[in-house]
């Protein structure tokens, strides 16, 4: 359980990032807990939806994936891929998806959204593809700028990725980013979403409670 000062704290904070994602051209949202966060995604979600997803710690913890196949929504399951031509294939149905989850790395006070990626297919469609996005955010990955999000992104979420994908990168054993070069890095894509030329297309769920990496 948080201390109640710092919850508190994340709700005026909290403010100030929504702010910032209007201003952007995108859509903020400020959920109490995850449960509260899975009502505000759902509503953002038609029924009849096809959905895609990219990897994220936090769309499974909210129990969305789950939510949505029970719910009239079709989701596109990477996961059932046998071989990397089928994974593929399932990537590119995900681009033309109504709908795509994910969550962000980090973001910055005034909103922006900093993305890192491996293959690339979840930063692809952050900036092109899907009809709409709908992205869940722990409150602990709101840093001050984007030098502070991009330093959290590739020290706190990327080494903790490796770690659970037990990739075996440098970084798993310095616990820090060691900007390696590596052939399986999963840091080989960054994306800054600065604004969206799309007004309606980008909305993202502030959640008081630590989600994700």
């Amino acid at each position: 359980m948080r201390d109640v000062n710092l919850r508190n704290r994340n709700r005026v904070l909290s403010e100030r990032v929504i702010k910032g994602l209007e201003s952007r051209h995108m859509h903020g949202y400020y959920a109490e807990d995850k449960e509260e966060a899975l009502k505000i995604a759902l509503s953002l979600i038609p029924e009849g939806s096809t959905v895609g997803y990219g990897g994220s710690m936090t769309i499974d913890a909210v129990g969305l994936k789950d939510a949505l196949e029970n719910g009239g929504r079709t989701l596109i399951r990477r996961e059932l891929a046998k071989t990397p031509e089928e994974l593929k294939a399932v990537y590119q149905k995900i681009y033309g998806a109504d709908v795509f989850l994910t969550s962000a790395n980090a973001m910055t006070e005034d909103g922006m959204l900093v993305n890192i990626d491996g293959s690339g297919n979840r930063v692809s469609c952050i900036a092109f593809g899907p009809s709409k996005v709908v992205m869940i955010v722990g409150m602990q990955k709101i840093q001050k700028d984007l030098d502070s999000a991009m330093k959290y992104a590739r020290n706190t979420g990327a080494v903790a990725n490796n770690i659970r994908l037990n990739l075996g990168n440098p970084c798993t054993k310095a616990g820090t980013c060691m900007n390696c070069l590596a052939p399986d890095s999963i840091c080989s894509q960054f994306l800054v979403t600065r604004v969206s030329r799309d007004h309606e297309r980008i909305h993202v769920i502030l959640v008081n409670e630590e989600l994700g990496y």
